[in-house]
């Protein structure tokens, strides 16, 4: 199954779009997100492969000008680089996170699934827009109602009660982010 999905931010003209494709062998995810950064105007696009379990196998990102950054995962929070190097400071990460993106929330969402019933804390190779720069942080998940889930960052003092769908992905992210009819 092949969907669109749109994002715009509820402040500073920005803008997610993603052309996600589904099935029982797992998903893809084309996306493209534009907006500004720390003051900086910037534009990338992503390419996330995830195995049937929603366990991501693998992650490209180019920031027009910047660079590109990619990553390889096994599914048990083993991570490599393009050419293949280990990378152990992300080892235990079991999804990404693309900062400015409320698409990647649904990742640990579809994932976790009934087990959001209870708190679960997880750590997620964070990708920080548009510097490129990975790092592990831990974030927790809670789903409060059917249609409203928790998230914590613990890397930082932040959380938010996000509005999704049935699908997990989201709806509304206050103060960020809100679905548009794509």
């Amino acid at each position: 199954m092949k969907r669109s999905y749109r994002w715009a931010t509820e402040q500073g003209g920005g803008l997610e779009h993603v052309e996600l494709e589904s099935g029982d062998a797992g998903a893809t995810a084309e996306g493209v997100l534009i907006g500004p950064a720390g003051g900086r105007l910037f534009a990338c696009s992503y390419l996330l492969r995830c195995d049937e379990r929603w366990r991501v196998r693998s992650l490209d990102v180019h920031v027009a000008g910047m660079g590109r950054v990619c990553l390889r995962a096994d599914g048990a929070g083993n991570w490599l680089d393009a050419d293949g190097t280990p990378l152990p400071h992300l080892q235990g990460c079991t999804d990404v996170d693309l900062s400015g993106s409320p698409f990647t929330n649904m990742l640990p969402i579809r994932r976790l699934g009934e087990q959001l019933q209870q708190r679960q804390e997880i750590r997620v190779a964070y990708v920080d827009l548009p510097k490129l720069d990975v790092q592990p942080v831990s974030q927790a998940y809670t789903r409060v109602a059917p249609e409203r889930v928790l998230f914590e960052s613990l890397s930082r003092p932040f959380s938010a009660e996000l509005e999704v769908d049935g699908e997990g992905l989201v709806l509304h992210y206050p103060g960020l982010f809100t679905r548009v009819a794509g």
